[in-house]
């Protein structure tokens, strides 16, 4: 049987356009069953309502950790029509750990969600007056609490060695968390999403008042490094 590719009778241009076509063809393949794994979701409606955002996160971190997330509003388009104004659905307060990019864990994109970041997710007064703007003159419906498994900020909080600088200071507000704990790493990590929860719920009159009249919902969870998911809390 002849060889269908008798390489003795290609020139070297012949080889070098079937080359070309053949690796066009399978990255074309490869890329099809990416494009198939979902639609581009609908836009978030203006009026949404704060259970609703809060399921748009939830569904946005199943996507995340079933490896079908679609990058929605990732591109020059998005990025010139937030430009002028934003109006994300969603506030957080984050560690500031590289290991938790908020808005890819939740498979947002650019003006969607509102992230301040700082270690051990505390509420100090800087993050929470950040916090006020996001809530109530962005529009965020949802402030949600999320902290990760692993949390060196609350770790050595549990430990409380000294440190050098400043990096101490942070105890004084993951502290409480850690009475309650028993010794428990996992256990300091969900109290003091609770806590720092309920510092912004109680210590900003403006968040409050968000709360009361049903404009705003705190909500809590914590990020597991292993998996991509997250595990809610209850607060």
């Amino acid at each position: 049987m002849s060889n269908p590719i008798d390489r003795r009778s290609w020139s070297r241009r012949q080889w070098m356009s079937w080359a070309t076509g053949a690796g066009a063809a399978a990255v074309a393949m490869w890329r099809v069953p990416a494009l198939a794994q979902g639609s581009t979701p609908p836009p978030v409606p203006k009026e949404i309502t704060p259970d609703a955002a809060l399921d748009l996160l939830a569904k946005g971190n199943q996507r995340f950790v079933e490896g079908k997330t679609l990058a929605p509003n990732r591109n020059m388009a998005r990025l010139k029509e937030v430009a002028p104004k934003q109006a994300p659905f969603a506030a957080f307060l984050g560690c500031a750990d590289s290991r938790v990019p908020i808005e890819i864990v939740f498979d947002q994109g650019f003006g969607d969600v509102f992230v301040t970041r700082i270690a051990g997710n505390v509420a100090d007064p800087a993050i929470i007056g950040s916090l006020e703007f996001g809530c109530l003159v962005l529009g965020a419906k949802v402030l949600y609490v999320l902290g990760h498994s692993s949390c060196g900020a609350v770790a050595a909080t549990l430990k409380g060695d000294a440190m050098p600088g400043q990096i101490s200071t942070l105890y004084q507000h993951i502290r409480p968390a850690v009475k309650v704990s028993q010794g428990s790493l996992d256990t300091a990590i969900r109290e003091n999403v609770k806590h720092q929860a309920s510092v912004l719920a109680e210590a900003s009159t403006v968040l409050a008042g968000l709360l009361k009249d049903g404009k705003l919902k705190v909500a809590g969870g914590v990020y597991d490094l292993q998996s991509g998911k997250v595990a809610p809390v209850a607060l």
